[in-house]
């Protein structure tokens, strides 16, 4: 197989800020796999600094990977797993743009969506939350007025103002509230807002405390009646024991783990362990947001918005209409470019365009 990889700068449609950082733009590595009969599978990485990574690192790994693949099986699996995770152990975004793309190229050669090639059904009646970053006050309220057909919304908080926001924010919608942290309180912070948000329509509440807090966890649950769920704790199947009576749920993501491969293994882990799982993004494009939708049958939360979010997605895959989720018809992801510049633009030889080309 033949692996090359392209930037991607998605324009976020508001500036993006969550408790610890703010952007304008996600820049994102697009992968294309072709193989010898000149079938292609598109894979994106969706790199975040949390965890160490960004498009260099990305397109370092990608760089090393060109002659791992070069004459790989596609359907050797948990073979490529095992080696790209064995070589780049702290780079699971890039490998996750191989995975997805593998996934890809393999449903399309044998003709089938990859949910049908999970052995899952086609996912109905499943409804994505909508994000809403913070901002003042006012332009929250605008950004939830935008978002009036989603019928969840997932509500930034870990800023001072957090609970006077979403008091506010309850007056003008009666959407279900899914509060994402991101690591951003103290134990009394939490016990505190947690009790008054009880009245608020709050479903959840995302990782509340910095990593590495399973005694908060454990300490709060026995406060509160609202839900708690870990993302940022657990990136991999190996981390979700350590929180099995500390939290009521995880979040999977795709960037975060390394795939699809190894959100499965993670799905069927925290159930073993009586968690219930969310699948959530980062800022991606309709590439990587499809492959986690293709996935929504075996999950009770989906957070799947990340392509919503911005304003030049080169690609077209999974739709939201009033937050409910249809996968694209066709084979394996099912996504495709946009337009025909799109892939001409990708496949262009130009040497300050592509990070890599084999």
């Amino acid at each position: 197989m033949n692996l090359s990889s392209y930037p991607l700068d998605l324009k976020l449609r508001h500036t993006f800020q969550i408790a610890r950082e703010t952007r304008d733009i996600q820049n994102n590595v697009v992968v294309m796999l072709r193989d010898g009969d000149g079938v292609i599978g598109f894979g994106e990485a969706a790199p975040t600094r949390f965890f160490g990574e960004d498009v260099r690192s990305v397109a370092r790994a990608l760089g090393q990977s060109v002659d791992l693949l070069k004459q790989a099986n596609p359907f050797h699996l948990e073979d490529i797993t095992h080696l790209l995770k064995e070589r780049f152990p702290g780079d699971a975004s890039a490998r996750a743009a191989i995975d997805i793309a593998l996934y890809d190229l393999i449903g399309k050669k044998l003709n089938i969506p990859l949910y049908q090639l999970l052995g899952l059904k086609q996912p109905t009646e499943k409804v994505t939350s909508f994000t809403i970053g913070i901002d003042t006050l006012e332009k929250m309220c605008r950004k939830v007025d935008e978002a009036k057909d989603f019928p969840v919304l997932k509500i930034k908080a870990g800023f001072k103002e957090d609970m006077e926001t979403l008091r506010e924010l309850r007056k003008i919608t009666k959407a279900v509230f899914r509060i994402d942290a991101n690591t951003g309180w103290t134990l009394s912070e939490a016990r505190e807002k947690l009790t008054l948000m009880e009245n608020l329509g709050v479903e959840l509440v995302e990782q509340p405390f910095p990593v590495g807090s399973i005694e908060l966890l454990q300490k709060i649950r026995h406060y509160v009646k609202i839900p708690i769920f870990v993302d940022e704790d657990v990136k991999t199947a190996r981390d979700i024991p350590a929180f099995s009576g500390a939290v009521d749920g995880i979040n999977i993501k795709l960037m975060k783990c390394g795939g699809i491969r190894e959100a499965i293994r993670m799905i069927h882990t925290a159930r073993a362990h009586g968690l219930k799982i969310m699948i959530g993004c980062n800022i991606e494009s309709s590439v990587s947001i499809t492959a986690a939708a293709h996935l929504a049958t075996l999950v009770d939360y989906i957070d799947l918005d990340g392509h919503l979010l911005v304003v030049n997605d080169p690609y077209t895959g999974v739709t939201a209409d009033k937050g409910r989720l249809t996968l694209p018809a066709g084979d394996g992801l099912g996504v495709s470019p946009r337009s025909s510049e799109t892939l001409s633009s990708l496949c262009k030889s130009d040497a300050d365009k592509p990070f890599i080309r084999s």
